[in-house]
């Protein structure tokens, strides 16, 4: 709906995981909120076009084409973002080009809901390890908060999008409020005991993920999983957790929401007798045009590269290199997960075993490395933890044998053999010289600057990536798998799709661009509580921890503008 009115309470820039998040609070507490997205306008179930389509219902099988690949080289570098059953739900990165000073693949979402359709949602607590490591080893800067400061709002988002998994008591993988967790198979199992029989610091269980396994969750007919596995195309029951599904329609309840899609948001004006923004300037991404919004309170919700630029784009006679930037950190300490490295191994027996439906969620290893005592590596700093799992192949590796008649039938019946992979994924180390900034030589079809990314992994992250593969290797020749064979695939930033960093939170004004409660120094009624605002990246998928600081920040926010200080 587009109400024409051009000034509300607050304003939201973007409706993904942050900004649906963003707008339901602010909405629930009464503010009369604009919420932006830069995208088309995306209706749950009604446009989840290829939720119920099997592969052989599209031309190519659901494969990359060799055209494809050709057209768009940087896309095709993820595997699958470009695929028949998903390509409308990712950014053409050629009608949306950008920019590398050094590889990065950056995957976007442009449309309401953004990535929080499509994103893996695993969702996993930051610790108190991530929120004092930059402090006690002497990196980048100090979080401003810590895990005591953020574990009630993981409680409270937890609560409400529903997530599976099992407590296990660690300081490493800290407890949440959990729905009952998914099964894992024979094999898996077989994997968990070897663990917890050879090692006291490695536990395996089953992935911590956004999806109701029991009851309901607020939102559109929000229910169960139904073990589908084609989360990425749009869930028609809501049983994973998205915008579109859940905090946009909890917005929209209220009659508080104005939500205005096709709006390409450029400039968040600044009052420089206020010392306030006092809104934000867009274009019509269907007609050009430009109009201006007023608000008392922004939030800058447009994922970590997006609202960068956004902020680098806002400039004025106080703030001549962007919104906010006074410490010049803005753009600076772009931080990925790497991953694509670990092992795969056969395993013999239960034949006689097999798995009901498709699962949505892996097994997990939590941290083990660099968390006290033993534990505390040489060669590298953090830690990482892996993601996988165990099932069956099907006929297709058996072709060779049996390539006709009776025997390719018999084979055609047969589940293939059990197999079971685990692939790590690293922390990332902010470096200050790892950025993004924006290039006015090339501009978009609307005339605004693109992004080019310089920013590439560390001799840190090399040497963690020999330790991830070579424990990987070890941990599953020691369970009984045959023919184990560890990888390291060439990785990319931002192939993770866990971009971070570029305006960072810190306790200082002179090296970071965020406040606690992710409110920019210098611009107090303007916050960002996206990806960017990210001090470190710890080593887990990191949407649960921007949910909270979301909640977290809206509270801060109304609290402040009750009083009258923002």
């Amino acid at each position: 709906m587009l109400n024409m009115e051009n000034e509300f309470d607050a304003i939201v820039i973007g409706t993904g995981i942050s900004g649906g998040w963003a707008a339901k609070e602010l909405c629930e507490n009464g503010l009369k909120t604009l919420v932006l997205e830069r995208g088309r306008m995306l209706k749950h179930v009604d446009d989840y076009t290829t939720a119920n389509m099997d592969n052989w219902d599209f031309p190519s099988g659901d494969k990359i084409t060799n055209t494809i690949k050709e057209r768009q080289p940087k896309q095709s570098r993820t595997g699958y973002v470009n695929s028949e059953a998903t390509k409308h739900l990712f950014v053409d990165d050629i009608k949306h080009p950008y920019n590398e000073d050094k590889p990065f693949d950056w995957i976007r979402g442009y449309h309401v809901g953004g990535r929080s359709l499509t994103w893996g949602r695993q969702s996993h607590r930051l610790t108190k390890f991530d929120f004092e490591g930059n402090a006690k080893e002497g990196v980048a800067v100090d979080w401003p908060i810590r895990y005591n400061d953020l574990a009630p709002w993981y409680d409270y988002v937890e609560d409400y999008i529903g997530v599976t998994g099992e407590n296990l008591g660690l300081d490493q993988y800290p407890d949440g409020k959990l729905l009952k967790p998914m099964e894992m198979n024979c094999v898996e199992d077989v994997f968990k005991n070897s663990l917890s029989k050879k090692y006291s610091d490695r536990i395996l269980t089953i992935g911590r993920s956004a999806h109701i396994t029991e009851g309901t969750k607020p939102g559109l007919g929000r229910m169960t999983c139904q073990y589908r596995n084609r989360c990425r195309r749009g869930c028609p029951f809501g049983a994973y957790f998205s915008s579109n599904s859940s905090t946009l329609p909890a917005a929209e309840a209220t009659g508080n929401m104005t939500l205005r899609p096709n709006s390409v948001v450029y400039e968040i004006m600044y009052d420089e007798n206020n010392k306030r923004a006092s809104g934000v300037k867009i274009i019509d991404a269907e007609t050009k045009l430009t109009y201006e919004y007023k608000a008392k309170v922004v939030f800058v919700c447009a994922s970590t590269v997006g609202s960068t630029s956004i902020l680098l784009q806002s400039k004025s006679n106080r703030f001549s290199n962007g919104l906010g930037n006074d410490s010049g950190e803005l753009g600076h300490n772009l931080m990925d997960h790497h991953f694509q490295v670990g092992a795969r191994g056969k395993h013999d027996g239960f034949e006689d075993k097999y798995y009901t439906g498709r699962r949505p969620s892996g097994v997990y290893i939590p941290k083990f490395r660099n968390i006290g005592g033993d534990t505390n590596q040489k060669d590298f700093l953090r830690g990482y933890g892996y993601q996988g799992g165990a099932s069956r192949g099907d006929w297709m590796e058996s072709v060779a044998e049996a390539s006709y008649g009776k025997d390719l039938k018999q084979v055609i019946l047969a589940p293939g053999d059990w197999t079971m992979g685990i692939n790590g994924f690293g922390e990332t180390l902010p470096h200050h010289d790892n950025k993004m900034y924006l290039n006015y030589d090339k501009k978009d079809k609307w005339g605004l600057p693109t992004t080019t990314f310089d920013a590439h992994i560390r001799e840190n992250e090399l040497s963690m990536r020999k330790d991830m593969k070579k424990q990987a290797i070890e941990m599953l020749e020691g369970a009984g798998f045959k023919n184990v064979r560890g990888y390291d695939k060439k990785y990319t930033l931002g192939l993770g799709i866990h971009e971070m960093g570029t305006a960072r939170m810190g306790r200082d004004p002179k090296t970071s661009v965020l406040n606690k409660f992710n409110q920019i120094h210098s611009v107090k009624n303007v916050f960002v509580t996206d990806g960017s605002a990210m001090t470190s990246s710890g080593n887990v998928n990191p949407s649960l921890t921007y949910m909270a600081l979301t909640a977290r920040a809206v509270k801060h926010a109304v609290s402040e503008l009750k009083k009258k200080n923002i």
